[in-house]
């Protein structure tokens, strides 16, 4: 346990019904009688722990607010201290005056994560799992939602920690076998070894091939619509975001700038960017909005390039499709409402995922969901289970898996065992670092200078 006792507001700096105030560390509960006073007279530090009490807290003024003070004994609590929890009404001033007593009474200010990190670092949390409650906090979608919470019970920590016991039961028998070589140690076969070493590698390979699609579902993927002037892709933008986000007209060339919108569509967040209508324009301000649009092709992780099946394929048309030709595209035919007037064969032979929809008439949209699936290759993925959740989890994985490669490498090239066993300790070493059973202190810091002050 730290010996600084520390708090912070839980809750948003917003008005609300409620607001709470943590504090935790050694002597958390005897310094919140000193701001907290029991309607029954008895204090805090009688209560046992999970029990709560109503009452008044005050500073040297007078009272501030009635209030409920909850008490968490140590260890089971979620830092593993001590901690009071303060819940008053959810006045901003009311949340600052509160925290500004408890600091008078000796408590200091938390950082930012403060109270995760120390549930870390008092064993509370493996480190994935103190990295999932920031994805928890910001999860946009149910299947964010439900990765984060995936995280948080173990799932990855568990898939790691089973793929670190069998390269530490390599290792260690292969150090036991050079250390002690006239001990009755069984002689290290390298064809079970290699096994157990592909295994592993095969285990980090399938973590690391999932991490993008993770990513999508986690944060959601940078879509485009495009399509020239009248198509329907501010219909269709509407119609995905659920309110009127563009301004929709007859008139070509009213989209002149980029309008975005972050949408949940069954589960898939697009972070969409509706743009101007791709034609040659003599109108300065409407070709920077069609050369704004086609810059984001290069940086779009799925472009919707939308078709009006109601009259025939035009040039911009064709332009439109040979430009996109072999990127992450789904081709929507707009306008399913009415006669198809548009050249299929065309279509299919510059995409591979094509969809019909009737923006207006707000139908297709099930088809569409489904074709993103398809293309983003999502069905395979589950946000229950084990999912690499940022860069320095991908980083800590791919250099294992790197020297996991390299140590198959060094064993089936019949190499000395001491040269295999640097690599798998190396190996380790780097899962080791992931889960937090053996990362430094700035490590430490950096991952929770990203949370909350109040988490």
């Amino acid at each position: 346990m730290s010996e600084k006792i520390i708090a912070a507001i839980s809750t948003p700096n917003a008005p609300g019904g409620i607001g709470v105030i943590r504090i935790s560390g050694d002597g958390a509960i005897r310094l919140a009688d000193q701001v907290f006073r029991s309607v029954s007279g008895e204090p805090l530090s009688k209560k046992k722990g999970y029990t709560a009490a109503f009452g008044t807290i005050l500073d040297e003024d007078g009272p501030i607010d009635d209030a409920i003070a909850t008490v968490f004994r140590s260890p089971k609590s979620y830092t593993g201290e001590d901690v009071v929890e303060l819940s008053c009404h959810g006045g901003l001033l009311i949340c600052r005056r509160v925290l500004r007593s408890v600091l008078k009474a000796g408590a200091s200010p938390a950082g930012p994560g403060e109270f995760t990190k120390r549930a870390f670092l008092n064993g509370k949390l493996s480190l994935t799992e103190a990295e999932a409650v920031t994805d928890l906090i910001s999860a946009s979608s149910d299947q964010a939602l439900r990765a984060a919470r995936g995280a948080m019970k173990g799932a990855l920590y568990r898939k790691i920690r089973s793929i670190t016991d069998r390269i530490l039961t390599v290792s260690g028998h292969i150090s036991a076998y050079i250390d002690y070589p006239d001990e009755e140690i069984d002689p290290v076969e390298s064809e079970e070894t290699a096994h157990l070493l592909h295994e592993a590698e095969a285990d980090l390979k399938g973590l690391l091939d999932t991490f993008d699609r993770g990513q999508i579902l986690k944060e959601g993927v940078e879509t485009v619509i495009l399509g020239k002037p009248n198509v329907g892709k501010s219909t269709l933008m509407n119609l995905l975001s659920g309110r009127q986000k563009s301004i929709v007209t007859d008139i070509p060339g009213t989209t002149r700038d980029i309008v975005e919108e972050t949408v949940d569509l069954g589960g898939v967040v697009l972070r969409l960017a509706d743009t101007a209508g791709i034609r040659e324009t003599d109108d300065l301000v409407e070709q920077a909005g069609v050369d704004l649009a086609l810059q984001r092709i290069d940086t779009a992780g799925l472009i919707l390039a939308v078709f009006d099946r109601s009259v025939p394929l035009s040039e911009e048309d064709r332009m439109l499709a040979e430009k996109l030709k072999d990127l992450p595209v789904i081709a929507v035919c707009n306008k399913a409402d009415l006669e198809n007037k548009l050249d299929n064969s065309f279509i299919l032979s510059y995409f591979k995922h094509i969809v019909e929809i009737s923006a207006k008439e707000s139908s297709g949209l099930d088809r569409l969901r489904d074709e993103i699936v398809s293309l983003l290759e999502l069905d395979g993925i589950s946000a229950d289970g084990a999912l690499l959740a940022n860069e320095r989890q991908f980083d800590c994985a791919h250099r294992a898996w790197v020297l996991l490669k390299e140590a198959i490498s060094t064993l089936e090239g019949g190499y000395p065992l001491d040269a295999v066993d640097v690599s798998v300790e190396s190996v380790a070493g780097a899962l080791l670092e992931l889960t937090g059973e053996r990362v430094t202190d700035a490590v430490v810091d950096q991952v929770f200078s990203r949370f909350c002050v109040g988490k």
